[in-house]
């Protein structure tokens, strides 16, 4: 069981910046790979960027050129760095990582947190 630890959402004005936080309980070494997901009231979850820790990494159309995924080894924490926030970027965001045991994958996620764009 993989524990993650979320922080770093709020209420911040269009045009703002934000980073978030993931921390797993265990080290990022034994983790396959790490996401972002965010999920807006009323609608469904959705990806927002993800990368494996082999150093690959993937963003949706909504997050390129204003979004980017890292990780810190030293911290060991997953960040998401936000900018040019809008309001349509409010929503409820998730840390997702996945970790192999005996050739089976198993998925974790975060409590979320909850990042608000508004003036």
């Amino acid at each position: 069981q993989v524990r993650l630890v979320e922080s770093g959402g709020g209420l911040v004005q269009p045009g703002d910046s934000l980073r978030l936080s993931c921390a797993p309980s265990a080290s990022l070494h034994s983790l396959n790979s790490a996401s972002w997901y965010r999920q807006a009231a009323g609608a469904e979850r959705e990806l927002v960027a993800s990368m494996t820790f082999g150093g690959s990494t993937t963003y949706t159309d909504t997050a390129k050129g204003r979004f980017t995924i890292s990780a810190s080894n030293a911290k060991n924490t997953v960040y998401l760095q936000m900018n040019s926030l809008k309001p349509e970027d409010t929503a409820v965001y998730y840390c997702h990582v996945d970790q192999f045991y005996q050739s089976t994958k198993f998925d974790f996620w975060g409590q979320g947190t909850q990042v608000t764009v508004s003036s």
